[in-house]
């Protein structure tokens, strides 16, 4: 090209190679074409650069010219970020559809946040106090949930409070003028940027040691997350995933949610989008969303963006963990976003590695993961914060030995691997309690016998047992036929039934039942376990007849054991019914 200015000179779908790029930088942030389509630098060869566009390029062609902005790209943060359903480059879906209507119009541009809005802003520095990053400023009341600390920017060391004052302001006004020690004073605003590529700057990371409260029965007792942990939900289609990453949305312990629908189906996450904002948050009585942002990429938006989604998401969470909130991610689905890089390289020209994805999709994996974490936050108070991450895997064919789920399963300590028969028989969850671990449970021992009970940990050993030995003896009662086997194994295959029926099971579309706490979930498996036990202690009597203990009338009341209201009535009821269980037992 013989003009001097940077032009394109190739199309590829997302991808626009421009020439006369020698001022430009790695990941910045381009114009390109006659309409402004945001685009970002991937590569630089000599004045080449190879751009992936977060738009639709049909109708860009070469010679149309191509601007920098020599910024990369970055999310803006500041209060206002909670209650915001953005795209996957963190333009409000709301803006957009006033400006452009239902159908979003290419080049239309939106800021992160509202600029007009005014917030009370409340200090809690003086002039003349130090502060440097990530110390508090002040506070404003972004929702009834949530605080929303103003933290000095990363960078700013050891600088002296010159003003500052309380007020309403908006997010673009000066509310604090602060001097470092070279003398070069800096206007402070309740907004900052971050480049969504780079993790966010902590004090130090720390063991986490408390479990993340999810109120799934199938999660919080065999197979707990932590508050800093990381966890995938791989499955086939159809078998849950995005029931189970929403059903944990709405009803974790987490004080933030933020919620990525990455490359999903438009009308999957139309459900989630109109839902959200009407679903009730029973841990306070409030709406959800006052506690949760939401990126939406679906599948028929452009490649790019859904790729840049999953940073937009993570870059947000980092932010309020920063506060010290404890933040919950849920990435739905980690294999679409995986895909668009596919798409990328392939037309970067990469060399492809396993089954046509980039060489570099482990280590981008990991890079994601790794963001999670129990951290001692910036700052000089104190403050501790965690981000927890949930990504759901979409292998085809539920083949869990392709790339994504296993560079994902070589990153992660928990696997809540869902099946397909468990899908069909309509067992819900349908998370395989044979195949799903989780490492976090060293982490959180104590935790459980300190606040649930001293034998928690052996009642969950031991259902975990039974339903082990049920799977090995599934497989006589097949060949043999139920009569073949001796009282021992009838009763481990009654308790085990149980396990599976009445407590394993759990509608997450039931108020009542969708989430139970973890002392609930002790006392319900105790209950089923006691009467394990006690017919356990009958069962090498020669006389015994095993068929008087199905007939049991506790049998029908131990099936209903999840209709019991533990915070209405405390744990007496399920005191009376092993009592009961006891006795029963005892009579035969």
């Amino acid at each position: 090209m013989s003009s001097k200015n940077p032009t394109i000179v190739k199309v590829s779908g997302p991808l626009v190679v421009a020439d006369n790029m020698h001022t430009s930088k790695m990941y910045e942030v381009v114009r390109v074409g006659q309409e402004g389509l945001i685009g970002e630098v991937i590569r630089l060869d000599s004045g080449l650069a190879s751009i992936q566009v977060y738009e639709e390029t049909a109708g860009i062609g070469p010679g149309e010219p191509v601007k920098l902005t020599g910024q990369t790209l970055s999310v803006e943060l500041g209060p206002g970020l909670l209650q915001t359903i953005y795209d996957g480059i963190q333009r409000p879906l709301k803006i957009l559809e006033e400006k452009s209507g239902h159908f979003l119009a290419r080049g239309v541009d939106a800021d992160g946040l509202d600029h007009d809005k005014k917030w009370d802003f409340v200090p809690k520095v003086k002039a003349g106090d130090t502060v440097s990053e990530g110390d508090i400023l002040g506070t404003v009341q972004e929702t009834t949930l949530i605080e929303h600390l103003i933290m000095v920017p990363v960078g700013i060391v050891n600088a002296k409070v010159e003003s500052i004052q309380s007020g309403k302001y908006t997010v673009l006004d000066t509310i604090a003028k602060v001097k470092t020690d070279d003398g070069k004073s800096h206007d402070l605003q309740m907004r900052q940027y971050w480049p969504i590529r780079n993790a966010r700057k902590v004090s130090a990371k720390r063991v986490p040691e408390e479990p993340l409260k999810t109120g799934c029965r199938s999660i919080d007792m065999f197979f707990p997350l932590v508050k800093g942990g990381a966890g995938c939900i791989p499955g086939p289609f159809g078998s849950g995933k995005t029931v189970t990453q929403q059903t944990l949305a709405k009803y974790c312990d987490a004080q933030v949610i933020v919620y990525i629908g990455c490359g999903e189906r438009g009308n999957e996450m139309t459900e989630v989008l109109t839902e959200f904002p009407h679903l009730i948050d029973p841990n306070s009585g409030k709406p959800l969303m006052e506690r949760t942002t939401m990126i939406a990429n679906t599948s028929n938006m452009p490649v790019a963006a859904r790729e840049a989604s999953v940073y937009t998401g993570i870059t947000i969470a980092e932010y309020y963990r920063d506060m010290g909130y404890n933040v919950a991610l849920m990435a739905d689905s980690t294999s679409r976003w995986a895909e668009a890089m596919r798409e990328i390289s392939g037309r970067l020209e990469e060399m492809p590695g396993e089954e046509g994805y980039p060489a570099y999709l482990g280590s981008k994996t990991a890079e994601f993961y790794e963001r999670a974490g129990a951290v001692e936050c910036l700052g000089s108070d104190d403050r501790q914060g965690s981000l927890t991450v949930i990504g759901a895997v979409s292998p085809p064919g539920g083949d869990l030995s392709e790339p994504v789920s296993q560079n994902t399963l070589r990153v992660t300590k928990t696997y809540w691997g869902l099946d397909k028969k468990l899908s069909y028989q309509r067992h819900f969850p349908a998370i395989n309690w044979l195949k799903s671990y989780s490492l976090y449970t060293p982490n959180i021992e104590k935790y459980m016998k300190d606040n649930v009970s001293s034998d928690y940990w052996n009642v969950r050993n031991q259902a975990m047992s039974l339903l082990q030995q049920e799977a090995k003896l599934e497989e006589i009662v097949r060949l043999v036929g139920p009569d073949a086997l001796s009282v021992r194994e009838k009763l481990i295959l009654l308790v085990a039934k149980s396990i599976r029926e009445d407590y394993l099971f759990q509608d997450s579309f039931d108020a009542f039942d969708a989430y139970t706490s973890n002392t609930k979930q002790y006392e319900m498996l105790k209950t089923i376990l006691t009467l394990y036990e006690e017919v356990l202690k009958l069962a090498d009597r020669e006389d015994f007849d095993f068929s008087k203990v199905e007939e049991l009338p506790v049998i029908q009341k131990i099936a209903r054991v999840k209709d019991i209201d533990i915070d209405k009535d405390g744990a007496e009821p399920f005191d009376k019914l092993r009592s009961q269980v006891v006795k029963e037992v005892g009579a035969l």
